[in-house]
């Protein structure tokens, strides 16, 4: 983890109430993986101060600028400080933080299914797997049209589909009705939205083997020992892997704010076995 007095190069509103804020941090930048968060340190009204999580979203090492996105009705204090703000303000930035997206070696076709906000923590994936010569397809959802993330703010390499709840745009339903037409196709799978979708995008994942009937990319026989539940190996091998939207404190692990049930029944923590789990390490309780 690195703090940097990082200065705010470019705020602007990309949809209705979400904001994408550009930020030199290039101490952060160097290190930072897809998945991974930045605590920035905001000021709550009457002065408070508090340090919030956001995915990074990008990054750019040629100019050491990365983005967060800040999203929340006007009334929010997130919402509030991000408004408040000017290019040349400095914030408070500690990061990278937490565990990354892990990609087999094998794979060449990611699927990504996000709604909302959810998308800012699997923008920068997109980025990683058009690097590494990856077919990417991004499964959005939103409630209406105006609510969409904006294509233009996608590389042109990712095949974006887009469902909204009242059929303003793109498929009209829920984004996890579009999984079945693309689960066949992808080697990896990583969601990023409300622990509702997250819940029904696990539980579909757990029965596409014996759906599709196909190999999974996991060891050889007599390939030894597994790897260890929650290990970078384990993560890789894995069909879907999550990113879970918590409230997180202290980023060290020690308050246990941002705990969630895992599926051996011990509490992870968000903040330093997460944000980013495999889908199987989690516990997503009754449907």
């Amino acid at each position: 983890m690195r703090l940097s007095g990082s200065e705010l190069v470019e705020s602007r509103e990309i949809m209705p109430g979400t904001w994408m804020q550009a930020w030199h941090a290039p101490a952060i930048v160097s290190g930072a993986r897809a998945g991974q968060y930045v605590h920035v340190r905001t000021t709550e009204p009457g002065g408070l101060p508090l340090r919030r999580p956001y995915p990074i979203v990008t990054t750019d090492p040629p100019s050491g600028v990365l983005t967060i996105q800040v999203a929340g009705p006007a009334s929010a204090p997130a919402a509030a400080w991000a408004r408040g703000l000017r290019a040349g303000d400095v914030a408070d930035l500690a990061g990278p933080l937490g565990r990354p997206f892990e990609v087999d070696s094998r794979s060449r076709h990611l699927l990504l299914v996000a709604e909302g906000p959810g998308i800012a923590a699997l923008r920068m994936l997109a980025d990683e797997a058009i690097r590494d010569v990856r077919s990417v397809v991004l499964l959005y959802g939103a409630t209406t049209a105006s609510q969409v993330y904006p294509s233009s703010l996608l590389p042109d390499e990712v095949e974006y589909v887009v469902a909204t709840a009242d059929g303003s745009l793109g498929h009209p339903g829920g984004v996890t009705e579009l999984i079945g037409d693309y689960e066949a196709w992808a080697d990896q799978a990583f969601a990023a939205g409300s622990p509702s979708l997250l819940g029904a995008v696990a539980r579909h994942a757990a029965g596409r083997r014996q759906r599709l009937g196909v190999a999974t990319l996991g060891r050889k026989r007599g390939g030894g020992r597994p790897p260890a539940p929650g290990s970078p190996e384990a993560r890789r091998k894995s069909f879907l892997q999550v990113t879970v939207e918590q409230t997180i404190g202290c980023a060290a692990g020690t308050c246990q704010g941002c705990t969630i049930m895992g599926a051996s029944g011990a509490m992870q923590r968000a903040c330093r076995e997460g944000p980013v789990f495999a889908a199987d390490e989690l516990d997503w309780g009754p449907e």
